[in-house]
């Protein structure tokens, strides 16, 4: 009795929180039916037409990936690391990437454009455009987060470790069949890379650079909080980046007084089509 108590508590303990049970069961999923594609389907046209149904949600995903690398979902390191493989095929960023360059980076120097890694102005003090911005950040950020590692050997093992890794593995992929690795992993994980990039620019260009209620825009569209798991609650993500994200809209009641009208944004398309509320 006492051997199936403890086996029942370690069940009970695997997630840290259990409000990520369904997000990794279905991003699990996603990425079985996208193996299974690759594996056995080998009709062109069927495969680039699972490439286009899944892109959308694969952006979604990058949202997931970056709650994760702030809170990890799982007790067990090792949990961790094979979640990091499914979010690394799904969106282009292995593990620890976004805590080197974005956690560590991002969130502490977010009031300082001199200092922040995703700095939406550029050394001579304008504001960049998105799509300026968006093509730096992406070619920066894996040598940026590389430079970060520096002075956290620990997690720069683990970062060096997965991202070799992960080459490896898209490198089998497009060895075994390159068109389906393109289709199904390759083309997917760049635009949800180039996605997560853009993103960054949206929630901070042109807000505040000393006010931190008015330094993030937030967006409190009900689909697109459920699709990025409350992202959109950016100004309580940066005040207490440690926050699991179920926890963020009760955190964001109790300081979106403090928050400027202008800093309210609606989602871009295609969310923006859905209702509301």
């Amino acid at each position: 009795m006492t051997n199936l108590n403890v086996s029942a508590r370690r069940k009970s303990t695997l997630f840290r929180f259990q409000a990520d049970r369904l997000p990794v069961a279905i991003f699990t999923a996603i990425l079985i039916v996208d193996i299974c594609v690759f594996a056995f389907v080998s009709s062109w046209p069927l495969v680039l037409a699972w490439s286009l149904a899944t892109v959308l949600p694969k952006v979604c995903i990058c949202s997931w990936n970056h709650h994760h690398q702030h809170v990890p979902f799982f007790r067990s390191k090792v949990c961790n690391r094979l979640m990091e493989i499914v979010f690394a095929l799904q969106t282009g960023a292995v593990s620890n990437v976004w805590v080197l360059h974005h956690n560590i980076g991002h969130h502490e120097n977010y009031l300082d454009q001199t200092k922040d890694e995703s700095a939406w102005r550029a050394p001579d003090g304008r504001a960049m455009s998105a799509n300026e911005y968006t093509l730096k950040l992406a070619a920066t950020g894996y040598w940026c987060a590389f430079k970060n590692s520096k002075a956290h050997p620990k997690i720069r093992r683990t970062f060096i470790a997965m991202t070799l890794l992960h080459l490896v593995l898209v490198a089998a992929l497009v060895y075994i069949n390159p068109l389906n690795a393109l289709l199904v992993f390759i083309i997917p994980m760049t635009i949800g890379y180039l996605m997560t990039c853009r993103h960054t620019y949206d929630h901070h260009a042109g807000c505040s650079e000393e006010d931190e209620y008015a330094a993030s825009n937030n967006i409190m569209h009900k689909w697109y909080n459920i699709f990025t798991g409350n992202l959109g609650y950016h100004t309580a993500h940066h005040l207490r980046p440690g926050l699991h994200w179920s926890k963020l809209p009760a955190f964001h009641a109790t300081i979106a007084h403090k928050i400027p009208d202008a800093n309210f944004l609606p989602p871009g398309l295609p969310v923006g089509f859905l209702p509301a509320e």
